[in-house]
């Protein structure tokens, strides 16, 4: 059975803090999983050299993001210093309506904007799920980011003061995976994506074998 044709995708709304290791974890389960997408955000600032549109971002005028933002093209959106970034609804509606599971990586703060939207877009709402990495202690946490050695000190305390406040959000997001272990991990979060995928809300009315038409 090909589950693309008898079921919707889920939009995996994916936080945590700077350091605990997502990036890592997420490359792992897609050694596994390689047919998971990435969300793309659009950005008004400027590309990078090496970056394309489409690729890393999509990148708008201040003027096309607003007037995107005023149409309600956003499903979340901020202001990072003098710049404005956000994720479409198309970006992320698409792709699962025709099957795809969608990673948006997001921190806390996006979550919670998709979290009130889904309360007024009951699409939105059936795909979305929550799930945060945490660190087992933010003592470990602070270890690890001492040891990339890519932050003076004064980053560092900002750093780990908004992963205290990141952390304690946690009843926002349906699963934490804790990064003690790698590997320990990467198998709870393979399952954990495996499972969604058999989510009775994702299957549509008159598409399953087993009921009568």
């Amino acid at each position: 059975m090909n589950e693309t044709r008898t079921r919707t995708g889920n939009l995996i709304v994916l936080s945590g803090p700077s350091g605990v290791g997502k990036s890592t974890l997420v490359g792992e389960v897609r050694k596994h999983l390689p047919e998971l997408e990435f969300s793309i955000s659009c950005t008004t600032r400027e590309p990078r050299p090496g970056e394309l549109d489409g690729r890393e971002y999509y990148f708008l005028t201040p003027e096309e993001f607003e007037a995107r933002s005023q149409a309600g093209g956003f499903v979340e959106e901020a202001r990072v210093f003098a710049h404005r970034y956000g994720t479409l609804k198309s970006e992320v509606l698409d792709r699962v309506r025709r099957g795809a599971d969608v990673i948006l990586d997001i921190d806390v703060q996006g979550a919670a904007q998709i979290r009130e939207a889904a309360k007024r877009d009951p699409e939105l709402a059936a795909a979305a799920v929550f799930v945060l990495i945490s660190p087992p202690s933010l003592e470990l946490l602070e270890t690890r980011l001492r040891k990339r050695a890519t932050d003076s000190e004064e980053q560092l305390t900002l750093r780990i003061a908004a992963a205290e406040r990141e952390l304690a959000r946690f009843r926002l997001y349906d699963f934490v995976i804790v990064n003690d272990d790698l590997a320990t991990a990467a198998g709870e979060l393979e399952g954990l994506f495996r499972s969604f995928r058999l989510r009775t809300g994702l299957i549509p009315e008159g598409s399953v074998p087993w009921c009568r038409k």
